[in-house]
């Protein structure tokens, strides 16, 4: 496939997979839809890395999806936080 192919299907995964993750964390959510976004590259990326080292290949989506919802939760309890005043 090559690097940019692998490149370009990171970022469509990380899109996808942003989604999955802000949908699986419960309540309300103060951060953005970019953010959601942006996180969601993230947790393709490195999820995808770990899923690539184990050698685990389309189950590596399970992972990424997982690493995604806790960074969502993990910067929207932050963003609350940071909204409320307390620290």
């Amino acid at each position: 496939m090559g690097i940019i192919g692998y490149i370009v299907s990171l970022l469509i995964v990380g899109l996808l997979v942003g989604g999955l993750g802000r949908l699986i964390v419960p309540g309300p959510n103060p951060i953005g839809i970019g953010r959601t976004l942006g996180i969601g590259l993230i947790g393709a990326f490195v999820g995808g890395l770990i899923g690539g080292l184990l050698g685990i290949g389309i189950f590596a989506i399970v992972l990424e999806v997982g690493i995604s919802a806790g960074l969502v939760y993990a910067v929207g309890v932050r963003s609350r936080r940071l909204a409320s005043g307390s620290r």
